[in-house]
């Protein structure tokens, strides 16, 4: 079958471009020059017959028809990149999961025996990166966190953050809480955490993971829904992921507010206790997230199932807001 297509560079031209909505990006991206991307838009549009872009003074507008056609595109560039994995990567059993730090390390890599129980013949690779969290609120977020899973190629991604990912199949793990955590010892220490008003004696542990605070539950918040006054609720240690807000708690070192899943199993085994089941709502929550020409793979089925059972599993047990497994 013969197809008549522009040039491809053209086409990766346009998809840059019109991800950024900008010449210079979308050069920096593709390590050619500002020129050489207006060019390829040029010759694409020509091959067309109509406009791609809206060239403003100082702004790129995508027009109807690119956007009409850019879906397509997207999606014939990551069937490009399916292809090339499955040769790059012949053992079709080998999956790579990304996920938060502190969500693989406190919550998905405890359950991985019972996954590889399960699947024996699934080699998992798994990473953690800061990258696996939605960091700030608006386009720009959602733009940020698409680059960010095209990149990723064949790696199947769990994300907290809003789950507007364009072009993405996505489904919800769970929806989560922020609750007050403490080492047992504190909380019956010499001054012990009988109301909400006792935290003015205690340090407060911040989790600064995401560094918007709408998209944040505070130390603020939790006071405030829970009635406390008088407690200043800037004060105490502040923590770059949740990993270190949780390591702080354990050791004593203050009361940390922490999204439940993340604290479970500590507080199941006494480590952690909840002074006061007082919680808020995180406005984020954790999404499974895979391009869709991998949805149908064998590995991504098997683990797409698994993790939504232990979600469902996980929720029964803790009270967390999870979907049935069939992610519906």
């Amino acid at each position: 079958m013969t197809y008549r297509l522009p040039p491809l560079s053209a086409m990766r031209a346009f998809e840059a471009a019109s991800r950024h909505l900008s010449f210079k990006k979308a050069a920096e991206e593709l390590h050619v020059t500002p020129a050489a991307i207006s060019q390829q838009i040029k010759s694409l549009e020509d091959y067309l017959g109509l406009s791609l872009f809206h060239r403003l003074t100082r702004a790129l507008e995508i027009t109807p028809q690119g956007e009409a056609m850019l879906p397509k595109i997207r999606e014939g560039f990551e069937c490009f990149a399916a292809a090339v994995d499955s040769t790059r990567q012949p053992c079709a059993g080998v999956l790579t999961v990304t996920a938060p730090p502190s969500f693989a390390a406190r919550w998905l890599v405890p359950r991985l025996p019972r996954f590889a129980a399960l699947h024996p013949d699934v080699k998992l690779r798994l990473s953690s990166s800061g990258d696996a969290v939605d960091r700030r609120g608006g386009i720009r977020l959602v733009e940020e966190a698409a680059a960010d899973l095209r990149e990723a190629g064949s790696t199947l991604a769990i994300r907290y953050g809003t789950g507007n990912y364009p072009g993405f199949l996505v489904e919800q793990i769970f929806a989560t809480d922020c609750v007050p955590v403490c080492s047992p010892r504190l909380a019956t220490a010499e001054r012990p955490l009988d109301t909400p008003q006792d935290l003015a004696r205690h340090v407060l542990i911040h989790d600064e993971t995401i560094d918007d605070g709408e998209y944040q539950p505070s130390w603020r918040e939790w006071l405030s829904h829970a009635g406390a006054t008088g407690v200043d609720a800037e004060r105490g240690p502040r923590f770059s992921n949740a990993v270190l807000a949780v390591e702080a708690a354990l050791d004593g070192q203050g009361v940390a507010l922490a999204l439940k899943p993340l604290v479970a199993a500590d507080v199941a085994a006494g480590r952690l206790c909840v002074p006061f089941d007082i919680s808020v709502p995180s406005p984020y929550s954790y999404f499974l997230v895979m391009r869709r020409v991998l949805a149908d793979r064998d590995s991504a089925v098997a683990f797409r199932a698994w993790l939504l059972s232990e979600a469902q599993m996980h929720g029964q047990e803790n009270g967390e807001r999870a979907l049935p497994p069939d992610g519906v």
